[in-house]
């Protein structure tokens, strides 16, 4: 897919933004990890993040797990493996994680619980950088708290690393998926983010403005689908338009708010 990356003019409804806190192509670094951390606590701080758990709810915790993939810095998805039975039917999207459990001693241990049952990352690859927000309520009813993390392949964590020198490439083939849950995993580039063709803009829970991504030429061609226990892959339909959207959309959007790589763009807000 061909893409023009830009700054847009912004709108009153939409957060200014000025430039990336970090590139958007340069593989992820410790020197940029941590300006990532610096940007979450800042834009926690900005937008006064400071829910507590009401008791009376049902939670939820998801990681927004970053990584390298072949030296390109993005965002991990999966393809939900229960949402879709056949062609025409809307393949759905989602970061790892899941209803946190009496027995997580926090949510963020179930986040990193789940991104174990569900990609096969153990938590001691996860380098915690922070939280997004605020938590906001599932279509299922689940208050859902997101925290952003950083993936490593298997054995490399080395808090040794040079500051500027590339993270390892995490091999999104070498992760290893819970059929039940998971159809699909594929990497999201920073770069997508900041792609004028692929952004269009939309209102969450019809009132908020907030990015949709189109990633029809990332997600894998045939995905597998819940209880397919001979591997019969349902394939994406010629031509269709596949989008990140919904409560991961949101996160998304929140994410490229708060690193400043969002496009926040006058032009495109009739279109929600």
């Amino acid at each position: 897919m061909f893409c023009r990356m830009f700054m847009a003019t912004t709108s009153s409804a939409l957060p200014s933004m000025s430039h990336p806190t970090i590139s958007l192509t340069v593989p992820f670094t410790r020197n940029s990890l941590d300006t990532v951390r610096g940007a979450l606590l800042d834009y926690a701080t900005s937008t006064g993040l400071t829910s507590e758990p009401d008791p009376n709810e049902s939670h939820a915790a998801i990681l927004v797990p970053l990584c390298n993939v072949g030296g390109v810095p993005g965002i991990l998805l999966e393809v939900r493996g229960n949402l879709r039975s056949h062609p025409g039917e809307e393949l759905n999207y989602s970061f790892p994680g899941g209803k946190v459990d009496k027995a997580d001693s926090s949510f963020l241990a179930a986040a990193l619980r789940e991104v174990h049952e569900e990609v096969g990352v153990p938590p001691g690859r996860v380098d915690i950088l922070g939280r997004l927000g605020p938590p906001e309520r599932s279509l299922k009813g689940l208050r859902v708290w997101p925290y952003v993390g950083f993936v490593y392949p298997p054995g490399t964590a080395s808090p040794d690393q040079e500051p500027d020198v590339p993270l390892p490439s995490l091999s999104v083939n070498s992760l290893v998926v819970s059929p039940p849950e998971v159809a699909a995993v594929f990497h999201l580039p920073l770069s997508a983010l900041a792609c004028q063709t692929r952004l269009k803009s939309s209102l969450f829970r019809a009132s908020r403005p907030y990015w949709t991504i189109d990633v029809s030429d990332l997600v894998p061609q045939r995905v597998q689908t819940r209880g397919d226990i001979d591997h019969n892959l349902v394939e994406k339909t010629a031509g269709e338009k596949l989008e990140v959207w919904g409560l991961t959309g949101w996160y998304l959007s929140l994410i490229m708010e708060a690193l400043g790589i969002s496009i926040w763009n006058t032009r495109g807000q009739d279109q929600g």
